[in-house]
């Protein structure tokens, strides 16, 4: 009798575990999440139930007898244990359940690994805080199967966001190229993503190197420094849309205050807390001109990323400019092919830059300078630590070589726009 007793209690706790298996499972073909599993667990099993992560953070907790804040402390409270770590090692690498027994005053606690293809992301954890130790079998046989449950889930979670991801990536990469059918087309893009057209917006874009670049062995250092960029404007501006493409971290920040622009600022500020983080990288940023429409999103970037590029090229890495500080290089932009303008600047300085004249450079840093110093040998001959004759040799030689006269306006603007040029295509002097 008492043996047909024990198998009709087994038999009990065998139908009560089915009917818990196919709640489980009709969780995972809905749309609920780890939280659900964890308060069907907790209510079923009569104990405190938690998701961790690896890095023992609480995900989600849930208790029969408390609120979730409660469960949460009480699940953080038990990360201490200086056995715990060990047992979600064990699990994590078995791929099994496990149960770390009562020790002192520490109730039971039975972990089971939440399996995502062939990662361990997190640990679904029992807590058994009564004061009878039944039905362990059955309290690790839930465990175990709600731990699959929930690695259902976050699979799907991460389906779902891998698809978000790439559905906004493209979002914003049809805003930046300009690649929209119509300007109706593009507006809907932009409030997906959040875009707000009751206000000016500027677009900075950010590139990153370093002396070796960031290829090869340091493709996973350019990954960190573009993550660190995103999460600093994320951080300060989170309404702001960013995006990283290639060696460049493009963000469309909103200016709703006039009088208070903040795209330089921030610009700065975060090419500060790079040169804490990484000393070794440069980080320049562009910031194109204020558009508001969001077809007007694509010319911003190319101005910002054509900033970017006059910059270097000049020499200035790890500085923040605005489309509106480039000065004459604004127009020198428009032309589409830079090798027109080279060809500008040859003309105007082909007898001193042919002929394989090794002092040309000296020559075009010097007038340059003269320039600068409005014409003055005295100020050109400080900045360049030379004698004041030396700075009006050149210039007489500049002249001599190419014909020029600077007592004239126009050979003097000739001049000066072609040095420029040469700045801001690429042929430094």
């Amino acid at each position: 009798m008492a043996e047909t007793g024990e198998i009709g209690r087994e038999n009990v706790a065998l139908r009560r575990l089915v009917a818990v298996y196919r709640h489980l499972s009709s969780l995972a073909v809905q749309d609920d999440g780890i939280e659900a599993v964890i308060e069907l667990i907790a209510e079923r099993v009569d104990a405190t139930v938690a998701v961790v992560d690896d890095k023992l953070t609480v995900l989600a907790a849930a208790s029969p007898s408390a609120s979730t804040d409660e469960a949460a402390r009480l699940v953080g409270e038990r990360m201490v244990h200086p056995r715990l770590a060990q047992v979600l090692g064990v699990a994590g690498r078995t791929r099994r359940a496990l149960r770390l027994p009562d020790v002192e005053e520490a109730a039971p606690v039975v972990v089971a690994p939440v399996l995502v293809g062939d990662e361990v992301p997190a640990y679904l954890m029992t807590l058994d805080e009564t004061a009878e130790r039944t039905g362990e079998d059955l309290r690790l046989l839930l465990t175990e199967h709600a731990a699959t449950i929930c690695g259902v889930i976050l699979g799907r979670e991460r389906v779902v966001a891998a698809a978000a991801t790439q559905v906004r990536y493209d979002l914003v990469e049809g805003l930046l190229s300009g690649t929209g059918g119509d300007a109706e087309e593009v507006l809907r893009w932009a409030r997906h993503l959040g875009y707000d057209t009751e206000c000016d917006h500027r677009v900075i874009c950010l590139v990153y190197d370093d002396e070796q670049g960031l290829g090869g062995e340091s493709a996973e250092l350019g990954s960190r420094v573009a993550a660190a960029v995103e999460r600093f404007f994320t951080t300060h501006a989170p309404e702001a849309i960013t995006a990283v493409r290639d060696a460049e971290v493009v963000v469309v920040l909103g200016e709703p205050d006039p009088e208070a622009p903040r795209a330089e600022r921030l610009a700065r500020d975060c090419l500060r807390r790079m040169r804490e983080l990484f000393r070794t990288v440069a980080v320049t940023a562009g910031i194109g001109a204020t558009c508001r429409a969001p077809t007007e999103i694509a010319r911003s970037y190319g101005e910002a990323r054509r900033t970017v590029e006059v910059t270097r090229r000049m020499g200035r890495t790890g500085v923040a400019v605005s489309f509106e500080d480039l000065g004459i290089h604004r127009l020198l932009l428009q032309v589409a092919d830079p090798e027109q303008l080279r060809q500008f600047a040859r003309e105007v300085f082909g007898g001193l830059t042919t002929g394989g004249r090794g002092n040309a450079a000296d020559y075009l840093t010097t007038l340059g300078c003269y320039f600068r110093a409005n014409n003055s040998p005295q100020r050109a001959s400080q900045v360049l630590h030379v004698h004041p004759n030396t700075v009006t040799y050149r210039v007489r030689r500049v002249e001599e070589l190419t014909s020029l006269d600077f007592g004239s306006y126009r050979d003097r603007l000739l001049a000066q726009v072609a040095l420029e040029i040469l700045d801001a295509v690429g042929e430094g002097r």
